[in-house]
């Protein structure tokens, strides 16, 4: 009896994120319910950039002005952030974004990232890298915070610390970014599974679930 390989070969999630991105954090903890949940579907997840402020310097900008310039009024920034930090507590997210001294540019971080995959590790950096920033209100272009949450992972440090200090991947990091605009993916999270079918936004665990199963069925009817 032959059997289909196709059956065999996991259904490839990939998830287009930015690290500054409270709804991303969010939408990794509903990710890994719905993963929980459509336990008997084999997925492979793969994690890929995007920058939801690429006019960032390289060294951050100061929080409190970067979102002043960008929402305006303190009402509205407690409006906006108190929905966010009500999402993440249902999610057992504890964010604490009064912690939040710099918002970074993530170009470095998705380096990293992207470095993990290498060695299977991507998982393990970006929940390290969502938990230094929300969480503990981390520095995320400060190498020493890059190369802690690599070693964190199980990646070899010296080796991250090196590569950081070098021009490594920068090239190749951006044009996924572009990559991303230029399939129309306009906001973060987003989900593509099997290539083809894009969830957007950081939906209920039982939307991605479904999402998940229908195009595990679509591949495989039988």
């Amino acid at each position: 009896m032959n059997i289909d390989a196709s059956a065999l070969e996991p259904l490839k999630i990939d998830v287009i994120s930015d690290v500054m991105c409270p709804w991303c954090f969010i939408g990794k903890r509903r990710l890994e319910k719905a993963l929980e949940a459509a336990h008997d579907v084999p997925v492979k997840v793969e994690w890929h950039p995007y920058q939801l402020d690429p006019t960032i310097p390289p060294g951050g900008k100061d929080r409190r002005q970067y979102l002043e310039d960008k929402f305006g009024s303190a009402e509205r920034i407690a409006e906006i952030y108190g929905r966010i930090s009500a999402a993440g507590a249902d999610e057992a997210i504890p964010f604490a974004f009064d912690r939040i001294e710099v918002s970074p540019n993530t170009l470095d971080a998705h380096r990293l990232i992207r470095w993990a995959g290498i060695e299977g590790l991507q998982d393990a950096v970006v929940e390290r890298l969502f938990a230094l920033y929300f969480v503990e209100g981390a520095n995320l272009t400060d190498y020493a915070v890059l190369v802690d949450a690599a070693k964190a992972a199980g990646m070899d440090g010296e080796v991250v610390a090196r590569l950081l200090a070098t021009d490594a991947d920068l090239a190749e990091t951006e044009a996924e970014i572009v990559h991303a605009q230029a399939i129309g993916v306009q906001g973060v999270p987003c989900f593509i599974l099997d290539g083809k079918y894009a969830v957007s936004g950081a939906q209920p665990a039982d939307v991605l679930e479904g999402a998940i199963r229908q195009v595990a069925q679509e591949r495989n009817p039988l």
